[in-house]
């Protein structure tokens, strides 16, 4: 498991408050921490704002602090460098948008939040071919400017993102993709792009900033 997924699952583990999910041996900080989680979701939840910065010291209280917020959070959008079409084999994609936040919710009651930030790329897209197309959205991956390649976030993408990924693309049949990554925040720079699998074997490459 990698600490970021470790994150995740503190994390929700922490915001459940009523679950099942605690240590064997809580520490007594442990103890404090999750006290005062809870006292910061009944504030919040009775209409009040989200307090100030968690202590930075203390993972587990940043994304108590997160998770205790992400009502309130409202995506970060950046300026896409270009808005040009793409080609995948005969699947045309543009850029519509891009946006970065640390908490998703999806259309039930799941949630998800990461100390790290979440990167929702937004496509149309059309098959401009006179036959159909496959195009396995699954295995994509964006890559910062030093060549450090991120795959999708996948319990994200289940979440708050386009399920359907690997189909089949008929003639002139259009859609709208979100795709989701989890990436440090210094990976949103200029040189980061999204990289699609064609079917000779090479990527095509979307640059996003």
């Amino acid at each position: 498991m990698s600490p970021s997924t470790r994150g995740l699952a503190v994390l929700l583990c922490a915001a459940a408050l009523f679950g099942g999910c605690k240590k064997e041996e809580p520490a007594a900080k442990d103890d404090r921490t999750l006290e005062k989680l809870r006292q910061e979701v009944d504030r919040v939840n009775q209409g009040g704002a989200p307090s100030g910065a968690p202590d930075e010291t203390d993972p587990n209280a940043r994304l108590a602090g997160l998770a205790a917020g992400q009502d309130q959070e409202k995506p970060r959008t950046y300026t896409l460098p270009s808005k040009q079409k793409v080609k995948v084999d005969t699947l045309e994609l543009q850029p519509t948008g891009l946006e970065s936040l640390h908490s998703l919710r999806g259309t039930g009651k799941v949630a998800l939040t990461t100390d790290e930030l979440f990167l929702r790329v937004k496509l149309d897209a059309e098959n401009v071919g006179e036959s159909a197309v496959h195009v396995p959205f699954s295995t994509v991956r964006v890559v910062d400017a030093g060549g450090k390649e991120y795959p999708l976030a996948r319990d994200a993408q289940t979440v708050a993102g386009t399920r359907k990924l690997d189909r089949t693309w008929e003639n002139e049949q259009r859609d709208s993709v979100d795709l989701i990554f989890e990436v440090p925040p210094d990976a949103i720079a200029p040189g980061l792009s999204l990289l699609i699998p064609t079917s000779s074997g090479e990527d095509a490459r979307i640059p996003l900033q």
